[in-house]
């Protein structure tokens, strides 16, 4: 696969990682269990699953699944588990801290840069079909391009939401992937 294209696809995948780990690193303890928005009595998960903590922990979890490209090999590391793949909605047993999903975003981070810089345009072009997925199959690159969308769509609730509660810190637009430290 062209380098100019990793380049680009890498530039707005890891910006959107950096506004979710904005958001992550901005949120105070006083908002870390916090629901985004109101509960439904019609909505099929619990309400905890639009808590902050829960939000950012969801995003990090399928981000991780999707840059696998499949359930063979998969498994998000310690303390986290599969139960995000419960079709009833299960919840982790216990909420994630802010230091363990931090570790979880960079861990994530890495393997998704890794995953770019190694994909090959038969890797690109290969077809993909998750179960729950419509009865389309897509290549692993337009995965890619999806869970770039979900990735920046949760962290724009997120940082909506510290916003609303005149957080400083997180709201900033990203407009490339931040340099690696690590």
């Amino acid at each position: 696969m062209d380098s100019f294209v990793k380049t680009a696809l890498w530039q707005q995948l890891g910006a959107a990682i950096d506004m979710l780990e904005n958001a992550l690193l901005a949120c105070p303890a006083t908002l870390w269990h916090e629901y985004l928005w109101s509960y439904y009595s019609d909505h099929a998960l619990p309400p905890e699953s639009a808590s902050f903590w829960y939000l950012s922990y969801h995003t990090l979890f399928w981000l991780d699944l999707y840059f696998t490209g499949s359930f063979e090999g998969f498994a998000p590391p310690a303390p986290f588990t599969l139960a995000e793949l419960d079709p009833a909605g299960v919840l982790p047993e216990r909420p994630y801290s802010q230091e363990e999903l931090h570790h979880y975003l960079r861990y994530v981070r890495q393997k998704c840069r890794a995953t770019i810089e190694a994909m090959s345009d038969e890797r690109a072009q290969q077809p993909i079909k998750f179960p729950w997925a419509s009865e389309r199959r897509v290549s692993f690159l337009e995965q890619l391009l999806y869970t770039m969308r979900h990735v920046q769509e949760h962290a724009a609730q997120l940082n909506m939401f510290l916003g609303q509660h005149a957080i400083e810190g997180a709201s900033g637009w990203v407009g490339g992937a931040k340099a690696d430290k690590e």
